[in-house]
């Protein structure tokens, strides 16, 4: 099976045997084609077409052939839409033939989004060699664990030999360093073959700061009427902006079909600024909506800080309209603070009532719905969640951006001792909403996943210097001294450091954290996704208990009734009522006559089902 989405820009391979080549380039007067070869480069101009297109098509070029595109005769750049750089974002790109490779997964149409427990990785991190294909050696692992979807984080061309993905400028490029296009396809249909959905991390907010050539010939793509951490935002929403929201929406869709994966998550939408109707959110999931066949199951999750519940709507049938859920934040801060003690910084809006925001998080979605925020400076944050059901909110514990946000990108191993991280593991793990976990954390990995790139020099120290900067609001990092210790985001050292060491395995503490996650998903697979199909609107309730201990309850619309008791506190409780219903898991520390009395001890869990 041949698959391809052919798009209005870029090289595109035809069935005549020549490649059409087109560029939008609005602010060129002449672009020509440069074709690379070992004597040289052969020129060849483009005839401009309306509205800042050129275009191309010649049968001198053929896939593998590397090309550039040379402006008003001067500097040569990069395809914006190129599918491969061999040789990096400031290379030549190379001309691929998407037909070349053979499917053989046609029969998959994906997973429903009820059965998701999520894997996030690094590719570059997640195995010695940091490649696709050594990610599709460690498949059958996760799929044992119990893992029905892996989250690839950014593979978009990004520069250099290693960065997170988020700095990438070549959106339609898988990274050189990670293998070829054929690679990532492979490892698809790997997972495919092992019943595993596939998703993607994509960057729609901004381009990284080296390899973006887009403002020589193509300014428009940016707007300085919104700003973003970044800069300039992309411009969605003024003059010419309808090109650029095709580039993104092309994006998406070239993903989604040509690559095969299940699902998208979009990072930070937050800092997407778009003040046109439809937004630019709305436009690209009703597009990859009414483009993916109806029985095909593909996923569209968000980060978004500003908890807009709107994005996240079902039909009177519980029927997805636009985006099936959003990374809960909320529920990972409260947590935290409450396993770890920690208040500053970012969880100073979780550090009054963490129980009663983490009962809310578990039965409603949101801790923030409308509420104002302290960090926020006093604005309101959040819109009610009424009548979504449990998965539209993805909980964790654990993901790229909370351990490696901290300045030395400490795992919560390491922070809390362990039977709180158990505690809330055992929440997370059997509560409704899909969980998320990050690669490493089943095996209690306390291997640091630091931030880590790979920027020109000048570039560099900029990023470094702007990184330790960013940790001044936090108490341990007030003076410069302290802040000059957070490790180098650009040497090799910080990146080896990160990567994931595998003979922990061999350790017993390890294989017991193993162990105890495999028998969750287990449990998991067992008594929960089963009442979760038409889990919409599910009446749900929670209670605190002496300010630590939480009991939370939901009836599910086919009679079933779960229950959860937890205390997360360092001293036993003995108010509890438990319920009459079965016990399905219940903390080791837990025993059942203390149980039927009403005592939980310090930092454990109970789940009973009905």
């Amino acid at each position: 099976m041949k698959r391809r989405h052919n798009m209005p820009f870029g090289a595109e391979c035809r069935d005549d045997g020549s490649v059409r080549f087109r560029l939008w380039a609005p602010a060129a007067h002449k672009v020509d084609l440069c074709l690379v070869g070992s004597n040289g480069s052969r020129i060849f101009p483009m005839r401009s077409r309306d509205q800042g297109w050129f275009e191309l098509a010649t049968d001198a070029a053929t896939p593998g052939t590397q090309y550039r595109f040379r402006i008003d005769g001067g500097q040569e750049v990069p395809d914006p839409a190129s599918r491969f750089q061999p040789q990096d974002v400031h290379g030549p790109s190379e001309v691929i033939d998407p037909t070349s490779f053979g499917w053989q997964d046609e029969a998959w149409r994906g997973r429903p989004w009820e059965e998701a427990v999520i894997y996030e990785l690094h590719v570059g991190a997640f195995t010695p060699a940091g490649t696709f294909s050594a990610v599709a050696e460690r498949l059958d692992y996760l799929a044992n664990l119990g893992i029905t979807a892996i989250e690839l984080m950014p593979v978009a061309d990004f520069p250099g030999k290693r960065n997170w993905g988020y700095d990438g400028v070549l959106p339609f490029a898988t990274d050189s360093a990670y293998g070829r296009p054929e690679d990532l396809k492979a490892l698809v249909q790997s997972a495919h073959d092992r019943g595993l959905m596939i998703l993607l991390d994509v960057v729609y907010n901004h381009f990284g700061p080296e390899g973006n050539y887009l403002n020589s010939y193509a300014p428009q793509f940016f707007t300085d009427r919104h700003k973003t951490p970044w800069g300039n935002a992309i411009n969605f929403d003024g003059p010419d902006s309808r090109t650029v929201r095709d580039f993104l929406i092309h994006n998406a869709l070239h993903w989604l079909n040509e690559y095969h994966f299940d699902g998208l998550r979009l990072d930070a939408v937050h800092a997407i600024l778009d003040d046109s109707k439809p937004h630019i959110l709305t436009e690209l999931a009703d597009a990859v909506r009414s483009s993916i066949e109806p029985d095909r199951h593909v996923h569209l999750i968000l980060e978004n800080d500003h908890n807009q519940a709107r994005y996240l709507q079902r039909t009177q049938h519980c029927q997805i309209q636009r985006y099936n859920a959003q990374w809960n934040d909320d529920i990972h801060h409260t947590l935290h603070v409450l396993i770890t003690g920690e208040h500053d910084g970012y969880y100073v809006d979780y550090a009054e009532h963490p129980l009663n925001q983490l009962g809310r998080c578990l039965v409603e979605g949101f801790a923030y719905q409308g509420e104002r925020s302290i960090l926020r400076n006093g604005d309101v944050r959040g819109e009610s969640t009424v009548g979504l059901p449990p998965g539209a909110f993805i909980s964790f514990l654990q993901n790229h951006d909370q351990i490696g946000n901290r300045a030395f990108g400490e795992r919560i191993a390491t922070l809390a001792e362990p039977r709180a991280v158990r505690a809330a593991t055992a929440i997370l793990l059997l509560a409704p909403s899909p969980p998320l976990l990050f690669m490493g954390e089943e095996f209690g990995s306390k291997a640091p996943f630091l931030f880590f790139c790979d920027f020109e020099k000048g570039l560099a120290e900029a990023v470094a210097a702007g990184r330790r900067n960013e940790f001044a609001r936090f108490a341990r990092f007030n003076d410069p001294a302290s802040r000059a210790g957070i490790p180098d985001p650009n040497a090799a050292s910080t990146f080896d450091t990160s990567r994931l060491d595998w003979k922990d395995l061999a350790q017993t503490p390890n294989r017991d954290w193993l162990d105890f996650y495999r028998q969750l998903l287990k449990l998991r697979c067992q008594h929960i996704v089963c009442h979760l199909a038409e889990a919409c609107a599910i009446k749900a309730h929670y209670e605190v208990l002496e300010d630590r201990a939480l009991t939370a309850h939901w009836d599910f619309p086919d009679g079933a009734k779960l229950d959860l008791l937890a205390n997360l506190s360092a001293d036993p409780i003995v108010s509890l009522t438990p319920p009459t219903s079965k016990l399905i898991y219940a903390s080791e520390e837990v025993s059942d006559d203390a149980l039927n009395r009403g005592t939980l001890p310090a930092w454990s869990v109970a789940w009973f089902l009905a």
